[in-house]
Parts: C-alpha cells; sequence; structure tokens
C-alpha cells in the first residue's frame, strides 16, 4: 500500500522533468500519497518524494547526527586510494560516524591524495596515459539492459506483463549478461513482475533497481533477483532539491544496504545518480569506501546526457585507479554521444555498460544495445559473434518497435 511517508517512484534520473510512467504494468493509483514512476524529481519538482520516504525504514539518533553533526570531512577523510589496501580500522568509539569505518591512510608511492580540487587534476594525469583502443577492455565486458526499466520512462513505453516476458526472453537469447527491471517497490505490479521474470529461468542475471534505502532492498530481495542496483543523488544539485542528504549519511546508509543484501548471497551495486556532475573528487572517497565495504560495482551515471568524451575517459581512468571493484555506466543520450562515450569508457576500463533496444528511456533515451554492439563491430568482430547472436538484433529492435508504437529509424545500426 502507498504511503504518504514513504512514496517511491520508476527510476532515479529526472533532473529534466517528469518520463513517461508505465501506466499498464503499474498500478493505477495516483496521487502525492501514492506510489509513482521515478526515484527522484529534481528541479521543476522541488523536492521529491524521496526527500520524504527515500529512507522509509526510519531514521535512527545517529541518522539524524549525520545531518546535524558530523560532515563529509568527519566521516570520509583519510579513505586509501591504494586499491591493494584492503585494511579496515573497526574500532568502535560509540561515534555516530563509526558506521562510516574510517579507513586506513595509504602511504603507497601509487597513492592518489584526495584531499583538495587539485588531486583530482593529479589522478587523471597519472591515469590518463594513453588514448588509444585497449583490445582487453573492449572485450571483457558485460551488457546490463535496462529496457524493462530505463526504458520504461520512454513516452509510450506501458508494457503490460506478458510484453515484459516477451522482451526478457528476447534479450536473453540475444545474449546479454544482465536485464534490469524496475523496482519492485514501486507498486505492487512491479513486484509481480520482476518476481515472474525471476521464475523464468533465464540464462541471463536479473537485477532490479532500488533506491538506497532498507525497505527497498528487503522487498528485492524477497522477489528473488540475482543483483540489486542501489541508486541515489550525489550531485549538490540532487542533494538539495531531491533527498536533502549528504554524503556522510549516503555512505552510512549504503552500507547497512550493502551488509544486508550481501548477507542474502546477492550482488549489489552503489552508483550514485548525477555522478558527472557531482563533486569527483567526494565521489572517488566515496566510490572508494563502497569498494572496500564490499560492492560489486560502482556506477558512474551521467543523468542528464552531457558528458564529453574527454571527461568520460579522464574520470573512469580516475575511478578505475582507485576501486578494485567493477564499474557500470550509463549515458543519456541529450547530446548524441552515449555510444561513443560507452565506448570511451571501456576504453578506459569500465566492465558494465547499461543499453536499452533502440536507446529509449527518458528523454530521448540511453545507449543503444544495437548501436554498441555496432561500435565494438571493429574491434573484435569474432568476439562478439561468438558472445552474442547478432542475428537476433533485428527481430529485438522490430519487438520494442511494435511495442512501443514507433517505427525503427531509417538510419538505425547495422551489424
Amino acid at each position: 500500500m502507498c504511503t504518504a511517508s514513504n512514496p517511491i517512484t520508476h527510476h532515479t534520473s529526472h533532473t529534466m522533468g517528469n518520463g513517461a510512467s508505465s501506466s499498464s504494468s503499474g498500478d493505477k493509483s495516483s496521487g502525492s500519497d501514492c506510489a509513482g514512476h521515478h526515484t527522484s524529481h529534481t528541479m521543476e519538482n522541488g523536492a521529491s518524494s524521496s526527500n520524504n520516504g527515500a529512507h522509509g525504514d526510519g531514521q535512527s539518533s545517529s541518522d539524524h547526527a549525520f545531518e546535524q553533526g558530523a560532515g563529509l570531512e568527519a566521516s570520509l577523510t583519510s579513505l586509501p586510494t591504494d586499491p591493494n589496501s584492503t585494511t579496515i580500522d573497526n574500532n568502535n568509539n560509540n561515534n555516530n560516524n563509526n558506521t562510516l569505518r574510517d579507513l586506513d591512510a595509504c602511504s603507497s608511492a601509487d597513492s592518489i591524495s584526495l584531499a583538495s580540487d587539485d588531486s583530482l587534476e593529479d589522478t587523471i594525469s597519472s591515469a590518463n596515459t594513453s588514448m588509444s583502443s585497449s583490445a582487453a577492455n573492449l572485450t571483457n565486458f558485460s551488457i546490463i539492459d535496462s529496457t524493462l526499466r530505463e526504458g520504461e520512462q520512454f513516452a509510450t513505453a506501458h508494457f503490460n506483463t506478458a510484453q515484459k516476458i516477451e522482451i526478457a526472453k528476447a534479450l536473453d537469447d540475444f545474449g546479454v549478461e544482465y536485464i534490469e527491471v524496475t523496482s519492485p517497490a514501486a507498486s505492487e505490479q512491479s513486484r509481480l513482475d520482476c518476481e515472474a521474470i525471476c521464475k523464468l529461468g533465464l540464462k541471463a542475471k536479473i537485477l532490479c533497481h532500488i533506491r538506497c534505502n532498507m525497505d527497498d532492498a528487503k522487498i528485492a530481495v524477497q522477489t528473488g533477483v540475482d543483483g540489486i542496483n542501489m541508486c541515489i543523488g550525489t550531485s549538490s544539485q540532487l542533494m538539495e532539491h531531491s533527498h536533502g542528504k549528504d554524503l556522510a549519511f549516503i555512505a552510512a546508509k549504503a552500507e547497512e544496504i550493502i551488509a544486508y543484501v550481501k548477507s542474502n548471497n546477492i550482488e549489489i551495486r552503489f552508483s550514485g545518480e548525477d555522478s558527472f556532475r557531482s563533486d569527483f573528487n567526494e565521489i572517488l572517497k566515496l566510490y572508494t569506501l563502497m569498494d572496500r565495504l564490499g560492492a560489486n560495482r560502482v556506477g558512474i551515471a551521467d543523468t542528464v546526457g552531457g558528458a564529453t568524451w574527454r571527461e568520460v575517459f579522464d574520470k573512469i581512468s580516475a575511478l578505475r585507479k582507485v576501486v578494485n571493484c567493477d564499474i557500470e555506466t550509463h549515458f543519456h543520450n541529450d547530446t548524441g554521444c552515449a555510444v561513443s562515450n560507452a565506448y570511451l569508457a571501456l576504453e578506459a576500463g569500465a566492465t558494465h555498460i547499461d543499453t536499452t533496444v533502440l536507446g529509449i528511456g527518458e528523454r530521448n533515451g540511453i545507449t543503444s544495445l544495437g548501436g554498441l554492439v555496432s561500435c565494438l563491430m571493429p574491434t573484435d568482430r569474432k568476439h562478439l559473434l561468438s558472445k552474442y547472436r547478432l542475428e537476433k538484433l533485428a527481430a529485438l529492435d522490430q519487438l520494442v518497435a511494435e511495442i512501443v508504437g514507433v517505427e525503427i529509424p531509417f538510419n538505425n545500426f547495422a551489424v
């Protein structure tokens, strides 16, 4: 049942305005006190639903302490950036900041200082040794197809259960490694659809998208998913206008959820929404901590689609230098660069790329599945042919085009 204290929405990237809801797949409730389709409404909408409900599991006294007292400097300082350093200081002083577990400083000559804004430039300088293609990076990756999550925000996407199952089977037949679905906490129908897809026995792993919220995590675990993609806004715009929390609060909440999800033998990703517009020195600190806490992946999202190719390469190179875990990327296509940015991300060390069929999604969508494959074909055609059933792509494009009522573009990617 929807409540005013814990509304939920369909996704996490809404800095540009409301996208389309999936009315056929969700419940028919509406209003300010019920579940919608977006996780964080931002500038046009003022404070989002998550401002009141993104932490519906209730705030403890220590949570309030994070808001009123301890700040980012007290909680995320002294984080080591040497990816080979794994020591965690677990001293318990009954201090509100203990949930962040201060990490031992790294004295390695290869360590990266994150204490000042200049340090990011130093990190980029040392990480960006070459822009040449890396065959290893371009062939050792996984596709996370989000047609059934991000794609539901496309203006005419109103998937019912049968259509979701048909699309999931077609994606699995094509060979994507992961299929991401809408948060099962978004509505009762979303939860039932998630459970139905999990029971199909597909080769692809099933992921669901959730807020950085323990209630969401518990609902997700119960559906039988293979993994959880957790997300919360980390840019100054979203921290002010979406959920109203600081990075110290985010780190503490994420630690609780990572521990819970991992205890259930489920993989988890932590991603900062709008991370390309976030203070990247703080992102490096935060993601280093998430890596040490056991996150399987950290995600970097170009939520408003404005990242340049050079920025993509520089920032992911810097991130690759400080974390051992996998790196997932999510590129919106507002400037037409989603496919090329995904390619550059792989060159820089990313391991997972989010896609949708025909690139559908919020606004003008994200990285196209066909576009990514087409872009990678000249690099290692034989590898792609062994990894994916490329002959299935045209039928997959046609299936989704018919369901959402659009024509396949005349200049659609050819593989």
